[in-house]
């Protein structure tokens, strides 16, 4: 692997659907999207891979040393939030390339094959920024989603996931590789890296995950001539629940707990109505899922207690709940060392954020690795990582890569 050679892609690619400050906008199954996509399956063929695309937009670079052997997977996903970070995903999907080529050119300089094959993956809708819920094309792949129901969820215009892939060429049919095993390299999307010097994190475990689907519900009326007595406005009975939310957090100790709102639907949505409805997600984390479920019993309590005194209807419903997954501990030790071995400073770290890895990690032994992040910021244009640590995070995932298809973790 050529560190320039990486650079190079990652940079390029970093220029589909770029935004004014740095950022890109690629959200899933997009014109940009698919031409990201585009550059993917080129740079498949161009290695001399086989490509493969699965029947909900997932995408696969197969080498294949040993016909017939299961296959280790590296990647991420090539999609962003609207206005989101160059590095979120992309990152993991150019890294791993890169790492595959060193692989491939190092197994056809030996001349023995190793047990597993390799592949490379791009995921289909990690984000969820266009399509809830995320992470949607790595848990099709593993069952965690049925295939079905997720082609038809809907975005914001009404539009299906189904739709959007058959509109940008990319429902595929084919069935995917049979998995051994997974690896993802990724920012960390936190400043804990970046605050104690340390090149690489190793992922431990993820945190616990609650949504709640919150619809209110209230009477449109005039906004002029209807008297504020006789108003129920569910904009204002939204507006209180947002910082029900935003409060909740603090009940618990500093940290422990973090919440947000971050989409919003308001109807009419009209600047002289009175809105009926409002439709909101509410977004739960924790390490320790019992204080999930107490900020959540919280909420549910006071937000009864707001339809009540505003004489509205809210409907709350959960919404993709996501336990604690916990990596390997051979994985672990095996990427300690990995990183040892060439030099790197490494600790483990939990993620509070999604990823594909942990979808993968309910289905075969999995690794994910992050490299630091400035300031800690993500999902917007901000985001940023040096090319020394991108860098040094290829070195990482190659050594990963290497030893796994070796069938370390097998």
């Amino acid at each position: 692997m050529t560190s320039s050679a990486f650079l190079q892609d990652f940079h390029h690619v970093a220029t589909i659907g770029a935004t004014a400050n740095n950022g890109v906008d690629r959200q899933a199954a997009t014109p940009d999207d698919a031409k990201t996509r585009d550059w993917f399956g080129q740079w498949i063929h161009d290695a001399g891979w086989q490509l493969q695309v699965d029947g909900i937009g997932n995408m696969f670079g197969l080498l294949e040393w040993t016909p017939g052997a299961p296959f280790i997977l590296i990647g991420s996903h090539l999609d962003s939030q609207p206005l989101g970070g160059r590095f979120d995903g992309a990152y993991g999907v150019i890294a791993a390339l890169h790492a595959a080529r060193a692989i491939d050119l190092e197994v056809r300089a030996a001349g023995t094959a190793p047990r597993f094959n390799l592949a490379v993956v791009n995921w289909f809708n990690e984000e969820g920024g266009r399509f809830a819920p995320s992470v949607m094309g790595s848990s099709v792949f593993t069952g965690l989603f049925d295939r079905e129901q997720m082609l038809s969820v809907k975005d914001l215009q009404g539009v299906s996931v189904r739709e959007a892939l058959e509109g940008i060429g990319y429902l595929g049919t084919d069935a995917g590789p049979k998995a051994a095993g997974y690896a993802e390299i990724h920012i960390e999307q936190g400043r804990i890296l970046e605050r104690e010097g340390i090149s690489i994190g190793l992922v431990d475990s993820s945190w616990y995950t609650q949504k709640l689907d919150i619809e209110v519900l209230g009477e449109q009326s005039h906004t002029g001539a209807t008297a504020m007595a006789d108003r129920h406005d569910a904009l204002v009975a939204a507006s209180k629940i947002i910082l029900m939310v935003h409060e909740v957090t603090n009940d618990f100790d500093e940290e422990a707990l973090v919440s947000s709102v971050g989409q919003l639907t308001l109807e009419p949505n009209s600047p002289i109505v009175v809105a009926r409805r409002v439709h909101l997600v509410a977004d739960l984390r924790s390490g320790d899922p019992e204080i999930v479920n107490a900020a959540r019993a919280r909420l549910l309590a006071d937000i009864g207690k707001l339809a009540a005194e505003h004489d509205i209807k809210v409907n709350v419903k959960d919404f993709d709940i996501r336990p604690i997954r916990r990596f390997p501990e051979a994985g672990l030790e095996l990427s300690a060392k990995i990183a040892a071995n060439l030099g790197l400073s490494s600790r483990r770290i939990q993620t509070m954020a999604g990823h594909d890895s942990v979808a993968m990690n309910t289905a075969v032994p999995s690794v994910m690795l992050f490299i630091p992040s400035v300031d800690g910021v993500s999902h917007c244009e901000r985001e940023f990582t040096s090319d020394e640590d991108m860098v040094t995070g290829v070195q990482m995932l190659t050594g990963v890569a290497r030893e796994l298809v070796q069938g370390e973790l097998a």
